[in-house]
Parts: C-alpha cells; structure tokens; sequence
C-alpha cells in the first residue's frame, strides 16, 4: 500500500476518535465549589431542566448529556468523568426531588442509578 494512503488514513482515524470527545474548555470547573452552593446547583438543574436559561458550560453539559448516558461516557475527558459522577451523586443523595426529574427526562432506564449504587456497594465491600 502506497504511504502516502496509509498516512491519510492514519490521519482520518485520529481526527475521527479526537472529534467523538467532548470539549475539554470546561474540565477546570470546581464541581465541589458548585454543589456547596445551592444557587449554583439550582441554575444547572434548571437549566438541564429547561426551566432557566444555561450559562455556556451548562449549555455544554445539557446537549452532551444524553449521549453520555447513553454510552457510560465514553467521550468524556477523566475530569468530565469524575466531575459529572460526583454532580450526579451528590444529586442522588442530597437533592432526591432534582435528581428524579432530571433522571425521568435523562435516564428514564435508571440506568445511571443503578450503576451508582452497585459502586457503592462494591465500595461498602472494599472492592474497587
């Protein structure tokens, strides 16, 4: 096969697995700062909601949401990760009310719930 050929593509297949992640321009967002604050916490369910407007890194999380859950975050950077599982279960365990309505309209499965609680469980057993 010709290089040159092998070289594009070389190219397309990167360019195609750099496209499928989601922008990283917000991975430097302090999600413990966010959900000791109850305002902070509000705008962004109610944005996910569509009950107030989005500030530009909320609008990010609302339009990605759906395939993150759909696919286990499989395009998210490892801060996207951990900073969406420690929103969610911060959700889960202290805002019950936000949490069922964003998973009626996000994860209707509770797909997301379930796998929350079987970390937990293999945390509580001292599995990892």
């Amino acid at each position: 096969m010709n290089p040159s050929v092998i070289i594009f593509v070389s190219l397309v297949i990167f360019s195609s697995a750099e496209e499928q992640k989601y922008t990283t321009k917000y991975d430097d967002l302090d999600v413990d700062e966010v959900i000791k604050s109850d305002r902070l916490v509000s705008n962004y369910v109610g944005c996910l909601l569509e009950a107030n407007p989005c500030t530009p890194d909320a609008a990010e999380l609302k339009k990605n949401l759906p395939d993150a859950i759909a696919n286990e975050c499989a395009s998210c950077s490892e801060a996207q990760k951990i900073g969406s599982d420690k929103f969610c279960q911060f959700l889960i365990d202290n805002r019950k009310e936000d949490w069922e309505k964003l998973e009626a309209k996000y994860d209707p499965t509770g797909a997301y719930r379930t796998n929350y609680i079987a970390k937990l469980e293999k945390e509580k057993s001292g599995q990892k």
